[in-house]
């Protein structure tokens, strides 16, 4: 058993010679990388020219932006500059707009106001436009022509003097739920656009109840509706109710007071208790509050 064990750490004198040369060339490999690096000097580069280069460069780009942002100032105050001529805000152009002065934020802002069915009655109006400031008023207002057709919704436009006193046109109420569009155009800050979204409104509610309800039409804000409150009224006679004990699941989904959740509710709990007889029955589905009873009562019957 040890002479076959010692059989293979037999040597011949040329085998370890092999051994010991392949031995000193993979010692050498090894250890070359540590002996390279304690004789090789780092080379320095001198990047002082380059520093220099680099900030001259940005020297020279913050100069470019100041002189862009000041000859930008220049050029918009130069393009800004007022020229005067009579005009009418519901029918100028942005070029003009930007003849008398206006910049293209205040233009885009009138524009939108006009695309949403405003409309300037009085000179007054236009102080009402957001960032309109009141130099630049002072210097429009003696040029404001506005050119209205002579009719009678148009309530705050006054009659010639007569005898020292000044007659004030009669105000002309319309009533919402019977106004066509052509009526509800003629309302103070409502154009064509917005008297056809009022009108989609009122036939999915069924009806306006009470005037206020016109402020949950989109885009009716509380200054345009305090503007025309005083020339419309809701004629709840009119209203186009439903059957709380008949109406469909589509019969009542387009009313924009009733979520489907609640529909459904509705519709479940009346088959699995019967009809309701009021109102006040709805107060027993879970899902249904005060508030949504409230708004919903007007349109239905039982």
């Amino acid at each position: 058993m040890k002479q076959h064990f010692t059989s293979y750490f037999s040597f011949s004198k040329k085998e370890l010679n092999g051994i010991l040369v392949l031995f000193i060339v993979v010692t050498m490999i090894l250890v070359f990388p540590f002996c390279y690096r304690l004789f090789d000097e780092p080379k320095i580069y001198d990047l002082t020219q380059f520093s220099r280069e680099i900030a001259l460069f940005k020297a020279s780009a913050i100069a470019r932006n100041e002189n862009y942002a000041s000859q930008k100032v220049k050029t918009e105050k130069i393009h800004r500059k007022p020229l005067y001529f009579e005009f009418d805000p519901n029918k100028a152009s942005s070029s003009e707009w930007n003849k008398l002065g206006l910049s293209t934020r205040q233009i885009k802002i009138i524009g939108n106001y006009l695309a949403k069915g405003g409309k300037f009655f009085r000179k007054e109006d236009l102080k009402k436009i957001y960032s309109i400031t009141e130099q630049q008023y002072g210097g429009l207002e003696p040029y404001i022509k506005i050119s209205l057709p002579d009719n009678k919704f148009f309530n705050d436009r006054k009659l010639p003097v007569v005898s020292g006193k000044q007659i004030l046109r009669e105000i002309a109420v319309v009533e919402l739920n019977a106004a066509d569009s052509v009526m509800l155009d003629q309302l103070r800050g409502i154009g064509p656009a917005f008297a056809s979204r009022i009108i989609r409104y009122r036939n999915k509610l069924g009806g306006f109840y009470d005037k206020e309800q016109l402020k949950e039409v989109y885009g009716m804000d509380s200054l345009r509706y305090s503007q025309l409150k005083n020339q419309i009224t809701a004629d709840m006679s009119s209203i186009k109710k439903l059957n709380a004990n008949t109406a469909t699941f589509d019969e009542l989904r387009n009313h924009p007071y009733l979520t489907f959740k609640q529909i459904n509710a509705i519709i479940q709990y009346r088959k699995q208790h019967g009809n309701y007889s009021s109102a006040a029955d709805l107060k027993k589905v879970l899902i249904m509050n005060e508030e949504i009873i409230r708004k919903i009562e007007p349109y239905l019957s039982f």
